[in-house]
């Protein structure tokens, strides 16, 4: 059990280096202590409260890795987004930002816009490079 604490410390260096501490929830520290408990039943031979405890932490690590990656997709069409910035179908990376910084310095919340039109905005740039990142144009 001596070996657990220096474990303990290193992962939690690690993720604290690394930025994954950002958003920490309340239900992630439960999973560590559930985990760090099982491991301690298992080592006094108590193997089916370990198994629950492996596996709460174990569904809870699995319902925080599918949680957000559905809702972080632009749900704009390139056609509308396009539409929205004013751009041609052939724009670049440089000019959608640039028709971006154009158009959120006038519909910014806090320059008197309202906060459904930046993030329209902002749906419209992400889409965009999002879809020039998935199809690179090749030079002829």
């Amino acid at each position: 059990m001596s070996w657990l604490l220096p474990v303990a410390l290193v992962i939690g260096t690690w993720a604290w280096a690394t930025g994954r501490w950002r958003r920490v929830r309340f239900g992630d520290l439960a999973a560590i202590a559930a985990a760090l408990l099982a491991v301690r039943l298992m080592t006094r031979a108590e193997w089916i409260p370990a198994l629950v405890g492996f596996g709460w932490a174990g569904g809870w690590i699995w319902h925080r890795r599918r949680g957000p990656r559905a809702s972080a997709r632009p749900v704009m069409p390139a056609d509308e987004a396009r539409g929205l910035l004013g751009l041609s179908a052939a724009a670049d990376a440089a000019s959608i930002r640039a028709a971006h910084r154009r158009l959120i310095a006038r519909v910014h919340p806090d320059v008197g816009g309202s906060a459904e039109l930046a993030r329209r905005v902002n749906a419209a740039r992400d889409t965009l490079l999002g879809e020039l990142n998935r199809n690179p144009r090749r030079a002829s």
